[in-house]
């Protein structure tokens, strides 16, 4: 008979060990169980420790669906914990006035890191500035397979032009969490930056976007 939480000394209850400890004493399991509803005679720690096995991060990058289908948690459930990970997300992104221009496009690297890292498909895309360095618009301009995205350096570039931006910051994730850059992306980059420059367009850099880190190849060297 799977113990309730409610049976369990107070110490030992998450909700209440937040309360009284605070939320970074908890564990992923804990924390993930005080926003479940106990299901199929679960408990909401047992649940938690299932959606867990394979790791927070592999739960991050999940489809929301998978957590119902295949864990058997339960529709609610599953759309809790999903619309936890997006407020987490969205906590960290920082909202930037158009009137505040990118000294470094390394700054943009930790909230496009937040919000691109965690997909399984390759996404590129592209952040488009005047000539005061302000954004104009940030733009997603393609979605790939798991291994890689047909990519475009024209696309890029045209919608540079549509948007009358004078530069380019351009991103992309890597579905298997290592940032590290591959010999594709460094060609593709030289060829973007030889476009741009026919073109009027700078490419000031190209953010590779890891799981845990991400890297500039402006700051490699590498363009």
């Amino acid at each position: 008979m799977t113990l309730r939480i409610a049976d369990m000394p107070l110490d030992e209850q998450p909700r209440k060990r937040l309360a009284r400890h605070g939320v970074e004493t908890l564990s992923d399991a804990e924390l993930i169980s005080v926003v479940l509803t106990a299901s199929r005679g679960r408990n909401t720690l047992d649940l938690a420790r299932a959606v867990l096995s394979d790791g927070l991060l592999a739960l991050a990058r999940r489809d929301w669906r998978t957590y119902a289908r295949v864990i058997g948690i339960g529709e609610a459930n599953a759309t809790k914990i999903a619309a936890s990970f997006e407020l987490g997300r969205r906590s960290v992104i920082r909202a930037m006035p158009l009137d505040d221009p990118i000294r470094d496009p390394v700054t943009l690297a930790r909230s496009l890191a937040v919000r691109y890292g965690h997909h399984v498909q390759e996404r590129l895309g592209a952040i488009y500035l005047d000539t005061r360095n302000r954004v104009i618009r940030e733009r997603e301009i393609y979605v790939g397979t798991v291994n890689s995205a047909t990519v475009s350096t024209r696309d890029v570039l045209r919608h540079a032009l549509g948007e009358h931006a004078t530069s380019v910051i351009i991103f992309h994730n890597h579905p298997s969490g290592d940032a590290t850059p591959s010999a594709d992306d460094l060609l593709f980059t030289r060829k973007l930056v030889e476009a741009g420059k026919v073109l009027g367009v700078n490419v000031l850099d190209h953010l590779i976007l890891g799981a845990h880190r991400y890297i500039s190849l402006k700051q490699r060297g590498e363009m």
